[in-house]
Formats: C-alpha cells, structure tokens, sequence
C-alpha cells in the first residue's frame, strides 16, 4: 500500500474501516459487484454527488487497497474498466447485510440500489 493513512490501524475494525470507510467506498464496491464491470462513466452516473475529482481518488485508493482491478484498453479514446479483486469479493455478503439492515429501517424512503 503507498498511500499514507491518517494513524496505523490500532485493531482488525480499523483496519477494515480504513479500506472501505468513507462516503462512497462501500458504494463502488456494491456497484461493480451489482454489474461486474463498470467503466469510470458508468460509475460516475450511478453515484450521485460525487466529482470528478473524488471518484478518482477513490477509485485509486480501492485500487492501492488490493480491492479493484483495474483494466486499460489501448484505444482512443481510451477505455478502462473496473472489476473486484478476491479480496473485495469476500467483503459483498457484510455489504449485503448492511443493505438488508437499511431496506428494514428506510420505511417510506426506501430506493432500491442498483
């Protein structure tokens, strides 16, 4: 890993934490799970209120984590796509339980995430 954290984790749930906390970290990686492969557009439509900027960086830090892989095609323009790692994979089914836990809890706000 290459980025430079905040602190060294002090336990395994900060640890985790630091991986995929966060406003849209978890959010990618349910995305890219929902559809396989997504490209940066397809991501960009799909998280609401995020920039350019931030999607970048967090895509990039997914990608240091050991979390994304990510693709490029040599053509123009140039393609790139984004694919779970093993690693990433393991986390769906806790990801999936906090999708359970806020479909019960959302009441009339209830949006289906695709």
């Amino acid at each position: 890993m290459t980025k430079k954290l905040n602190s060294d984790p002090v336990c395994a749930v900060d640890y985790a934490f630091q991986r995929i906390g966060g406003k849209y970290k978890g959010r990618i990686i349910w995305y890219v799970h929902t559809f396989t492969v997504l490209r940066y557009g397809e991501l960009k439509r799909r998280i609401v209120g995020i920039t350019p900027k931030m999607l970048t960086q967090t895509l990039r830090e997914l990608e240091e984590d050991g979390l994304l892989i990510r693709k490029v095609y040599s053509e123009v323009p140039p393609k790139v796509e984004y694919t779970l790692t093993e690693s990433a994979k393991e986390l769906i089914p806790f990801i999936d339980h906090l999708r359970e836990w806020g479909d019960r809890r959302m009441g009339n706000y209830k949006v289906i995430c695709q």
